[in-house]
């Protein structure tokens, strides 16, 4: 039956339906925040009439022409595509890998976002195609070439945002990430999200053979192989910038997430950064990590410890006005950094640092000082767990303002311009 009442049923950092209004909803939301964001930065025809006291920040200011965005569907990587499209009205291709609706199912949230993004689109006579398939796999890549010289050009912009647990190989080997600290065991406080209880966890250390899985699957290979494919065919136009994704977080998650099996795969991510930024240096292109904030996303949510730290972190930053999420990060980002006319700000390691609020001493301080006392009961002294929860829920498209739950809603939605494997 398509048309019906869906229910949230989530279990831990897992929901087994995704609500079509809802994300429809959210993926209106930052639709808007793109665009003034856009206006804000002076770009010209960016769609929002009557915004007042738009100053322009110096610089930035024109369109994006083309752009390809890597993991398109949620998180950083949606924010990426809806500013890129609506904020700087690139023509933008997405890649990512999400599941349909069936008779029996919903569709997952991702697929949600981007009906609603390609109405809007529509709507506004902005290109937007999407491949749906494994961005790891040549299939995938050799159907973005396609797709790319037929429809698109050559790229100005291309953004890496993968998130995946796992990664085949063409010879069929498959790799697997972890979530292991390296070199020690961990233990300290965790959260279960079943139960939404503070715990004492322990984790043990990695083995040699899961720190290199994991490097294998949120390292910068894959990164590389796009790059190098898409300039070997023509496909990256002079000046063409690249950026992919990071983090690396606070004192208090650092064992088990920078210290960890990830924070080795982020420390792969960053030397390829250099290896692509001397093969696309010049004309202003180049290649950079984006090192953001921590935001409520699946992934993220299966991290010891980091949910309990973000409850923390957003009680806060809310506390003192400077709280974002994932699309006030990557209108700062563009606006900032990587828009037209922009010159990227980086650190010594050559990062771009968006996580420069989150990690500013005042606001880690306050975390450190709140941390030991954390446990079950203080949680609403203490977090805004209950601000986590809702983040959480409407990734999801649940608990989403404005939205009528009870009534039935047509859960059969496809997507269109979706590039056919």
């Amino acid at each position: 039956m398509s048309v019906q009442v869906v229910e949230p049923r989530i279990r831990g950092f897992i929901s087994l339906t995704a609500h079509p209004d809802g994300c429809a909803a959210n993926v209106r939301r930052q639709i808007e925040v793109a665009k003034a964001g856009a206006l804000g930065a002076g770009v010209s025809g960016a769609g929002v009439s009557g915004a007042p006291g738009a100053q322009g920040v110096p610089g930035a200011s024109g369109e994006l022409g083309n752009a390809l965005v890597l993991g398109s569907s949620t998180g950083y990587g949606l924010a990426s595509l809806l500013v890129a499209a609506f904020g700087y009205r690139a023509s933008t291709l997405g890649v990512c890998f999400e599941k349909e609706p069936s008779e029996t199912k919903t569709a997952t949230a991702g697929w949600y976002n981007l009906v609603e993004a390609h109405r809007a689109a529509e709507g506004e006579g902005l290109r937007l195609e999407t491949i749906n398939g494994d961005a790891f796999s040549a299939e995938v890549k050799q159907q973005a070439v396609r797709a790319l010289r037929e429809d698109f050009g050559p790229l100005d912009m291309v953004v890496y945002s993968l998130a995946a647990p796992r990664r085949r190989g063409a010879d069929g080997t498959v790799w697997n990430s972890v979530l292991k600290p390296v070199g020690a065991p961990y233990s300290g406080k965790g959260f279960d999200l079943r139960r939404n209880e503070v715990t004492e966890m322990a984790v043990e250390e990695a083995t040699e053979e899961e720190i290199a899985a994991t490097v294998k699957v949120m390292g910068g290979e894959d990164w590389r192989e796009w790059i190098e494919l898409l300039g070997g065919e023509g496909l990256l136009a002079p000046g063409c910038r690249t950026v992919a994704y990071s983090y690396i977080g606070p004192e208090v998650t650092a064992e088990i997430y920078r210290h960890g099996t990830i924070g080795k795969a982020k420390e792969d991510l960053e030397a390829t950064a250099h290896e692509l930024d001397a093969m696309l240096s010049g004309e202003g292109g180049g290649a950079w990590v984006s090192v953001n904030k921590g935001v409520v996303t699946q992934a993220s949510s299966a991290i010891p410890a980091v949910p309990l730290y973000l409850s923390v972190l957003f009680d806060v930053m809310k506390d003192r006005g400077i709280h974002e999420g994932p699309i006030e990060q990557i209108v700062r980002l563009f606006a900032e950094h990587l828009g037209p006319g922009r010159s990227p700000r980086t650190d010594a390691a050559g990062r771009i640092r968006l996580d420069d609020l989150e990690l500013r001493e005042d606001v880690q301080a306050e975390v450190l000082r709140r941390w030991p006392s954390l446990s079950t009961e203080t949680l609403g002294e203490l977090t805004d767990f209950a601000g986590y929860q809702r983040y959480f829920e409407e990734l999801f498209g649940f608990g989403v303002e404005g939205v009528d739950y009870a009534a039935p809603t047509e859960v059969n939605r496809q997507i269109p311009q979706l590039v056919a494997l």
